[in-house]
């Protein structure tokens, strides 16, 4: 009766203990706008979640299923969240200074977008996004180059011959200013609803990078592809400050080297995918042809130098980008 009673106890103690064990654990609450199928969205599920320990509770929503695009920032401030993949564009609209990070023809590449976040540079885009936003940058997910997609049997060479197309641009002035420093007429039409606005010709085309626009299939709704690259589209892992401060180094630690891990393979991932998308779509009869690039490349650098977006690039930040 002795044992039995110790078993019992025993048993109890073990009951009690496991919430408790379970309750230690930090929870990370994931929230992108990308589906789950694309290769970023597997590196977090399939690597980053693998990579962080018994530590972390990772629990990953993607297709915008727990917040809507452009919701995230303040979720991750609220701590609705405790992690996301946003652009710079999203971080602009409270910290201005990312927006010469979305600024046409500024970022060239994705080895250029890495050193970029591995220089002084980065680190003052660190900090400010610390400082002013309460968010922790660990890291970028290259998606591509970003190239016009569009309806129709035009012929693209120029800025002018955009004029008076309606080409979906994400929400938010600076991805408008993008739109129009390419010489279009800039709409904004939310991701997940973007497939639709082209079938039903609400925009006569988008902009996204190649990979994107496999992934989200408008190739099925669209006739040709001019090769610009204008804009190099990535998307920044973050997780909230409060989180990462409340981390042991050990913790900190994995956190980074998971999202090392993570976002190297997805690089991959996406160029490799990058340099066979043509075929691809071409396949599909998409005609696929280059514009005059230098034309786009000085009607944007004028329209830029000209705006008072760049008034809020931090000075010197465009020659350092520039240099690398």
């Amino acid at each position: 009766m002795k044992l039995t009673l110790k078993a019992m106890m025993l048993a109890a103690a073990t009951a009690v203990a496991l919430p408790a064990a379970a309750q230690d654990k930090v929870e990370l609450i994931f929230s992108d706008v990308n589906p789950p199928e694309v290769p970023r969205s597997k590196a977090m599920v399939e690597i980053f979640a693998a990579e962080l320990g018994d530590s972390f509770d990772f629990q990953p929503y993607f297709s915008a299923t727990l917040m809507k695009q452009g919701t995230e920032l303040v979720g991750l401030q609220r701590g609705n969240i405790q992690m996301a993949g946003l652009p710079p564009s999203d971080l602009a609209q409270q910290a201005p200074e990312f927006d010469i990070l979305g600024a046409a023809y500024v970022v060239r590449d994705q080895a250029h977008l890495k050193a970029i976040f591995n220089s002084e540079v980065g680190d003052q885009l660190k900090a400010i996004a610390r400082d002013k936003l309460g968010v922790e940058i660990l890291g970028t997910f290259y998606y591509g180059t970003r190239q016009v997609n569009l309806k129709g049997d035009m012929q693209v060479q120029t800025p002018a011959d955009l004029s008076g197309v309606k080409l979906r641009m994400p929400g938010g002035e600076s991805w408008q200013f993008l739109g129009r420093s390419l010489g279009a007429n800039p709409v904004p039409i939310p991701y997940t609803e973007l497939y639709t606005a082209l079938q039903s010709g609400v925009v006569d085309g988008q902009d996204n990078p190649l990979p994107n626009d496999k992934a989200m299939k408008f190739y099925e709704v669209t006739d040709q592809i001019v090769l610009t690259n204008h804009n190099v589209g990535f998307g920044m892992l973050l997780v909230s400050s409060q989180v990462w401060n409340g981390l042991s180094d050990d913790q900190k630690a994995a956190m980074q080297a998971a999202a090392d891990k993570a976002t190297a393979w997805s690089d991959e991932q996406y160029l490799a995918e990058e340099a066979e998308l043509v075929a691809f779509f071409e396949g599909e009869g998409l005609k696929v042809y280059s514009p005059d690039v230098k034309a786009f490349q000085e009607h944007a650098q004028k329209m830029y130098l000209e705006s008072d977006l760049s008034k809020n690039w931090p000075e010197g930040m465009l020659d350092a980008i520039n240099a690398l």
